[in-house]
């Protein structure tokens, strides 16, 4: 055969890791049924069970074609089922997350993409942690760590995570405001090659507050934080009601979106490119994607998970890591 024939990925050299995420969700559904469209991109480790990927897949193999299977033979046969809450099902999806820090250290892979967990179950097994974001910040001493959601219109940064509604305006202070902006503002640079980003910020409050009248945070904490900024990035806007912040962004406005809460990026994210979402942890020395949906646990193992979302992950993963060795 021409060589000449057979395409080369501009990804080939790049190594990624996957993890299962939690073994009864859908995570090994969407890993097997993405296989197809991704095995040629780049060079995959799938760190997982082999005996759950077998059943999710019903493939015969579980590697091949630039794919390696990392088995850690860690899920009970007996009794086990795809949509079941249990803290054994939870740690095993840690136990996936610690190999693939561990492949990360020794440079075995350059990047990773991680499939859902149940923060449920990881709680149940002992792990007092809201999700992967807040586990790997602690794992890689990342003094700075930051989630951005996003699909092909839209990214948001997130200044606050995974916190009741609540307990968001007391949380909202205008150092982690400045933060969060900073450090997306970088890795729009680096991971994204975007030379002069356009950054809009978010108020809190419906309308902005409407000066004052719904509200004081924009006034006495995010307006401040703004302004502090101005001498960083050059295009800088806010705070503009979310609904206005957003729409601009979607036509093309802006570059990335900062929101004050989780569901202020969600809900728009969802909307407009639900399979097409990715959330990126930013402030690690690494790239790690993952797809914007749970466990799904209600159809784990009904074969109807849309690996849409995490083939999207794994792209984002490989365009930003090939990105990172330009810089």
């Amino acid at each position: 055969m021409n060589s000449k024939a057979v395409p080369i990925s501009k990804y080939s050299r790049i190594k990624v890791g996957i993890t299962f995420g939690d073994p009864s969700g859908i995570g090994p559904f969407i890993i097997a049924k993405a296989l197809s469209r991704i095995c040629g991109l780049a060079r995959f480790a799938i760190i997982g069970d082999r005996w759950v990927f077998k059943r999710a897949s019903g493939l015969a193999r579980a590697a091949g074609g630039g794919l390696n299977f990392i088995d850690l033979d860690n899920v009970a046969h007996a009794d086990f089922r795809f949509g079941r809450i249990a803290p054994e099902y939870g740690r095993a999806s840690m136990e996936y997350l610690d190999k693939a820090m561990e492949m990360i250290r020794h440079k075995k892979v350059d990047c990773l993409v991680t499939g859902p967990i149940s923060k449920t179950a990881i709680n149940l097994a002992g792990y007092r942690y809201s999700g992967h974001t807040e586990y790997l910040a602690e794992k890689n001493a990342a003094d700075k760590i930051g989630m951005m959601l996003l699909n092909d219109g839209l990214r948001f940064a997130l200044v606050t995570r995974h916190i009741s509604v609540k307990q968001v305006p007391q949380a909202l202070t205008a150092h982690k405001i400045t933060a969060t902006t900073l450090l997306a503002y970088s890795s729009l640079k680096k991971a994204f090659l975007i030379k002069e980003p356009r950054i809009v910020v978010c108020g809190l409050n419906p309308h902005a507050s409407d000066n004052g009248l719904i509200g004081r945070e924009e006034s006495q904490v995010i307006a401040p934080a703004v302004e502090s900024l101005r001498s960083k990035i050059r295009y800088i806007e806010g705070p503009l009601p979310a609904d206005a912040a957003i729409a601009k962004a979607k036509d093309g406005k802006y570059d990335c979106v900062i929101a004050m809460y989780h569901d202020q990026a969600m809900i728009p994210l969802k909307l407009l490119g639900r399979d097409k979402g990715v959330n990126l942890t930013l402030g690690l020395d690494f790239i790690r994607t993952s797809p914007l949906h749970g466990t799904a646990f209600d159809i784990a193992g009904t074969n109807q998970a849309n690996p849409g979302s995490f083939i999207e992950a794994v792209k984002l993963a490989l365009q930003c890591t090939l990105n990172l060795k330009k810089d």
